[in-house]
């Protein structure tokens, strides 16, 4: 039996959320080990005490502001300018969110770290990321993904002032690289296909914010199919153009703000959403002291992400890339 499970039928009156952290504590011990892993295999006979009263350990902490947690999957806040995994064989000394995840999982459970990423996201894209922390959940997330059984909704500023007030880019993507970019395929080339939806939020003088779901999730889909239909996302320094005269962000204004799918391991729904990042909701408040652009929607009801109360319940610590 696991570890909290017994635990909690020496003591039933403990919730399973109490259990597991006494054990993470430090409090509960098995034939006299103290044992900090919830999902400890407990021997039949085994002994098992709990002492509410013995000097909490350090937790373990992890560096990335987390989302949902549970046995099998972890979701964590991607900052910008982390990459999501090393940027090649050689590399595994690099700060990433998958170190940064593993480092957290081995100081949670020694025995049984396990910590996968199931998708990515680019480097300077924020929000939402997923990793798998068992096999049974890595090889189930996998499937979810490839069928695309997953919401993902990013939003983006981007430049140009849009002609409607959503649209949908079915393009598919160049298989090979050139001088580092992507591109939409010509009718010649080989491709994969590619759907974004977009939804304008709010309008700005020669800039709006957009509200992205992806139907297929390629590496740069969004930046590109965006920049293909002539909104290319404000800060982009490689599918972008800079708009004269407009202070351009250091980043991409690209944000994974929700991630929903069905849990692999239970079936349970899982769905996340992210806090706006400080340097987006800062662009936000420029474009919004400039003034709109023509045409409606103006501003979505209810008020938009980037408000002041948004900014509040910002934590400090949910496809392919966007």
């Amino acid at each position: 039996m696991r570890l909290d499970l017994a635990l909690i039928g020496l003591h039933p009156t403990l919730s399973r959320r109490r259990a597991r952290a006494a054990i993470e504590k430090g409090q509960v011990t098995v034939d006299g080990t103290r044992v900090r892993e919830a999902g400890h295999p407990v021997p039949d006979g085994a002994a098992v005490v709990w002492d509410p009263h013995r000097k909490a350990l350090p937790r373990a902490r992890c560096s990335l502001p987390i989302l949902h947690e549970d046995e099998h999957v972890l979701v964590i806040d991607k900052p910008a300018g982390l990459l999501t995994v090393p940027s090649g064989p050689g590399q595994r000394d690099e700060d990433t969110a998958l170190a940064r995840v593993r480092d957290y999982v081995a100081r949670l459970r020694p025995r049984e770290a396990f910590a996968e990423r199931v998708h990515r996201l680019d480097r300077n894209t924020t929000g939402a990321l997923a990793f798998a922390l068992s096999r049974e959940a890595r090889a189930g997330l996998i499937q979810i993904f490839r069928a695309h059984r997953i919401e993902r909704r990013y939003l983006a500023i981007v430049e140009g002032e849009p002609p409607a007030d959503q649209g949908v880019v079915d393009a598919p993507l160049r298989d090979e690289w050139v001088s580092g970019r992507r591109a939409v395929a010509h009718p010649s080339e080989p491709g994969k296909a590619a759907r974004t939806r977009w939804r304008v939020r709010e309008r700005f003088a020669g800039a709006a914010l957009l509200e992205v779901d992806l139907d297929t999730g390629r590496q740069h889909q969004i930046r590109v199919h965006l920049a293909h239909v002539g909104l290319p996302v404000l800060g982009d320094r490689v599918y972008g153009r800079g708009t004269p005269g407009r202070t351009t962000p250091r980043r991409p204004m690209l944000h994974a703000r929700r991630l929903a799918f069905a849990h692999p391991i239970s079936g349970a729904r899982v769905a996340v959403e992210s806090p706006l990042p400080a340097d987006f909701t800062r662009v936000l408040a420029r474009l919004r002291r400039q003034g709109t652009g023509g045409g409606a929607p103006r501003r979505s009801k209810p008020s938009p992400p980037g408000d002041r109360r948004e900014g509040r319940r910002r934590r400090g610590g949910a496809a392919r890339r966007g």
